[in-house]
């Protein structure tokens, strides 16, 4: 890419304006932070391959694919939609529109003016297109996602010209434990650009952050502190979650930026330690009436106000006591301050690994995992007998079988449960970042690196559960950094000399062959041996013997009111499907069915998606599109079972004419999985 001699970007720095735009909307010349943002931007671009004049890629995921990242953006969708509405009426005049990605950079929702929508749509920021860096170069969204700040892109600054057109304010979305969930953003012509856009983004992101940490955590203890008193109850209050035992939950942004730490060194912290004050002697003023805000002092030093909020009769609960009345009461101490003594220990419930209590709640997570089907209580009781004991668990199975599922419930019944859960997809991933994202990095690290440097998924981790998903995917390079710190038990970050100690239970998950991977060396063996203290295996759907009672069961936590059932006819349609989605895929078309029976008692094909109809139909008179588990007959005759894999997706490919998207749909697989399949098939042969 060309630049000048100051080493921007040309056409990027001191850019006043873009093309058409008037003298009155002139962008302001860049901050040097702000500039030096955009230039690391349009070198990863330039480093990915992408070319400033090339015609971005406009084609959005498929309906599948969008339905899942919806799915699994549920919580986040039901949070923010509220949130665009109030954003856009903002807004409004300047013919902009909003936008919610997931943390991949799928859009998932879109809000705005039906003109500037269709315009809109023409640089695909509709819902389903990818606007990650690596896709659509630099933008607000990408960008944001990449360096986890609020991000600014303008005419000209956008990586490719075809966006030029486009002013974009965006503002990454964070959970109560600062994982990365989506990002928000207001994109809009060039010549409406305001300077107060980005504030109001950041602002509307504070919202759908406060709405998470409170329903993730009305039974608790929350804190809400400012430093000055009056700003309590506002958005710029901070917000803590703190246990029984004192310790931190989840935090909003304000809070971490009043007290000047990390979200996960605050999450190893404790009341104590932050305020100087344990729960009790909060507990013990509960029943006071209501009284102006306590004022203590920080662990940085600073003077905060502080309102604890508490769910009486959960609260009182869990601590085996009787509520004198019900509902959420405020509770303002006003006793001094008690500093814990120097050196004093945490109590023993505090922390993270040691024996497990006998006291604990029976494994109620595991046991609701099956519901009849003998396979799957076979799994269960094989992952109970290991339970807490530092066996590492390696979980295989198709897509959509439930993997992570069954991990989240390993870490729930476990002595681990109030520690960290940290899932990690190796697929997912661009391999230039996933060292970065495992193993953390200090300041300066790489291009592109966020100021002061972030922690790393294992390290996040510390004191709970590390989940790595579709661990065959990973890099082969990095299973050797992987190894090594399983086995040492200690993490360096990139551009760091220091060790970390971590702790941390590790359970994976693939659908590929790890021993065949092996052979081709592929994977690393004694890796594989470090993960696979106890594997099992997750049924496909087609294998289960209790559909219709999943079926019950998805239909009773989608229903609000009375459950549906389903008529002879789509129960017959059920059966003889052969889901090659799996469970993720039965629960898609349930649901969908579900809202599209709202107030009827029973779900008949009109109910149904149509994808989903045409499929079991053609499945009813043709082979099915889906890989069946092949008998040891087969494997002799076909070869392996990535050789029958392909046959499937060949043969699915050629009955859609040559359609990507059709024969995706169809195998219930990505497209980006066809590709990569095939073009591994192609450097085999070659």
């Amino acid at each position: 890419m060309p630049t000048r001699h100051d080493g921007s970007p040309q056409g990027v720095r001191h850019q006043a304006r873009a093309p058409g735009m008037s003298g009155s909307t002139s962008f302001p010349a860049p901050d040097p932070e702000h500039q030096e943002s955009i230039t690391r931007s349009h070198q990863r671009c330039e480093a990915l391959g992408l070319r400033r004049l090339e015609r971005p890629d406009l084609a959005p995921v498929s309906r599948p694919e969008l339905a899942l990242a919806r799915e699994r953006n549920h919580r986040l969708l039901q949070h923010a939609a509220p949130v665009m509405e109030q954003l856009l009426e903002q807004i409004l005049a300047t013919r902009s529109i909003v936008v919610l990605s997931d943390a991949h950079g799928t859009v998932l929702h879109s809000v705005g003016p039906s003109d500037f929508l269709e315009r809109a749509a023409q640089v695909a920021l509709a819902p389903g297109a990818d606007w990650s860096e690596q896709h659509k170069g630099t933008n607000a969204v990408g960008t944001a996602l990449i360096t986890e700040a609020p991000s600014v892109v303008h005419g000209g600054e956008h990586y490719l010209q075809a966006n030029g057109f486009l002013t974009c304010s965006a503002a990454p979305i964070f959970d109560p434990r600062g994982e990365l969930l989506g990002v928000l953003d207001v994109s809009g012509d060039c010549s409406s650009y305001h300077p107060h856009t980005l504030g109001l983004v950041k602002m509307s992101v504070r919202m759908i952050e406060n709405r998470w940490l409170r329903e993730d955590h009305r039974k608790v203890l929350r804190l809400h502190f400012h430093a000055r008193a009056e700003y309590i109850d506002t958005l710029m209050e901070g917000i803590l979650a703190i246990d029984r035992d004192g310790r931190v939950l989840g935090a909003n942004r304000s809070a971490l930026e009043q007290l000047g730490v990390s979200g996960a060194a605050l999450r190893m912290n404790t009341l104590v330690g932050l305020f100087g004050i344990p729960v009790d002697a909060l507990v013990d003023h509960f029943r006071s009436p209501v009284a102006a805000p306590l004022c203590l002092c920080g662990s940085n030093g600073q003077q905060v106000y502080v309102r604890a909020r508490f769910n009486w009769t959960g609260w009182a609960r869990l601590q085996g006591d009787t509520p004198a009345n019900d509902g959420p009461v405020d509770v303002v101490s006003q006793v001094p301050a008690i500093a814990a003594a120097p050196g004093s220990a945490m109590p023993a419930a505090a922390h993270p690994t040691g024996p497990a209590d006998e006291t604990r709640e029976p494994a109620a997570a595991l046991e609701a995992l099956h519901s009849g089907d003998a396979q799957m209580a076979s799994v269960v009781g094989k992952i109970r007998r290991v339970l807490d004991r530092g066996i590492p668990v390696l979980i295989l199975g198709e897509t959509g079988t439930g993997k992570e599922l069954l991990a989240r419930a390993i870490h729930q019944d476990s002595s681990r449960a109030r520690r960290p859960f940290i899932a990690v997809n190796c697929a997912s991933l661009p391999e230039a970042l996933i060292e970065a994202e495992l193993f953390g990095y200090e300041e300066g690290a790489f291009t592109g690196a966020r100021r002061k440097g972030a922690p790393g998924k294992i390290v996040q981790a510390h004191g709970g559960t590390l989940f790595l998903d579709e661990i065959g995917d990973m890099p082969l390079a990095l299973q050797a950094r992987l190894l090594r710190v399983l086995q040492e038990r200690q993490v360096t970050p990139l551009g760091s000399t220091r060790s970390v100690e971590v702790d941390v239970a590790v359970i994976s998950a693939t659908h590929c062959r790890l021993q065949e991977m092996i052979q081709r060396q592929a994977f690393r063996e004694d890796l594989y041996y470090r993960l696979n203290g106890l594997a099992v295996r997750l049924p496909a759907l087609r294998e289960r013997t209790d559909l219709m009672r999943l079926v019950e069961k998805i239909l009773r936590s989608e229903s609000k009111g009375r459950v549906p059932q389903l008529d002879a006819e789509v129960t017959r349609l059920v059966l003889r499907y052969r889901w090659p989605g799996n469970i993720r895929q039965l629960c898609n078309v349930l649901r969908t069915a579900a809202v599209m029976a709202a107030g009827e008692a029973l779900i008949t094909r009109a109910h149904l998606p149509d994808d989903f109809l045409d499929d079991a139909q053609r499945g009813a008179v043709e082979a099915p599109w889906a890989p069946q588990a092949p008998t040891e007959e087969e494997c002799g005759a076909a070869g392996t079972l990535e050789e029958l894999e392909l046959q499937a997706i060949r043969r699915g490919i050629e009955e859609a004419g040559g359609n990507i998207s059709v024969a995706s749909r169809r195998l219930g697989i990505s497209r980006n999985t066809i590709y990569r399949k095939l073009r591994w098939r192609q450097t085999e042969t070659s």
